[in-house]
């Protein structure tokens, strides 16, 4: 019962605070814009800094963007590994995965929302420090080679559970929030590859576009 209690406040929590978008905020304080009406028009890091450049600005959203996941996540996995026992992994990775649900989907912005990917990776460093390493890798790796960061992302976000798979993990609910979290990046970035099968897909560059 306190469980089950405790969780359904961490999910609520995490999805309201989730659901806060940097690159929303910054183009309508800065630019005065709305940058769901500019580029791909998904108000996420990348298309941020696509039309304005990789500025102070674009900085800021990935800022907020890592902290509105970060501080929900890490109260959450100190709240579970306190009050119940051995549940650090899982209080984060729960905690985590609906932060990603609400910058999705957020109630603050009509549930329209980014792709989850910023969030995913503030969310895996309190998972598992070996596992992102992994994850980061593999990221930098496919984006230098590649250029997409659409593949770049979706590659490192399903490396993400099946390296934990191997690692360990202390609850197998654990392995079951991260395969649901990779799943939502991978799903959300399906206009990416519609776009990479018909080649119109942008491939990732420092410059701005605006």
């Amino acid at each position: 019962m306190m469980m089950g209690i405790a969780l359904l406040i961490i999910a609520v929590v995490s999805y309201l605070v989730g659901g806060v978008n940097g690159a929303i905020i910054m183009s309508r304080l800065v630019y005065h814009e709305d940058i769901r009406k500019s580029g791909s028009n998904n108000p996420g890091f990348t298309n941020f800094k696509r039309v304005y450049g990789l500025n102070a600005a674009a900085w800021s959203v990935l800022l907020i963007d890592i902290l509105k996941t970060a501080l929900p996540v890490f109260a959450s996995a100190v709240f579970m590994s306190f009050a119940f026992e051995n549940m650090w992994q899982f209080g984060a990775q729960f905690s985590g995965l609906f932060c990603m649900l609400g910058h999705c989907f957020p109630i603050w912005y009509g549930f329209k929302g980014g792709k989850a990917f910023i969030a995913g990776f503030a969310t895996i460093w309190f998972v598992d420090w070996r596992m992102t390493l992994i994850a980061m890798a593999i990221f930098f790796v496919v984006l230098f080679v590649g250029k997409y960061m659409s593949v770049a992302s979706c590659t490192a976000a399903l490396s993400c559970p099946i390296s934990l798979f191997y690692l360990g993990y202390t609850n197998v609910w654990v392995e079951v929030l991260a395969i649901a979290a990779a799943a939502l990046v991978i799903v959300r970035h399906y206009p990416n590859f519609v776009k990479l099968a018909h080649g119109t897909e942008s491939k990732f560059s420092l410059s701005s576009k605006h």
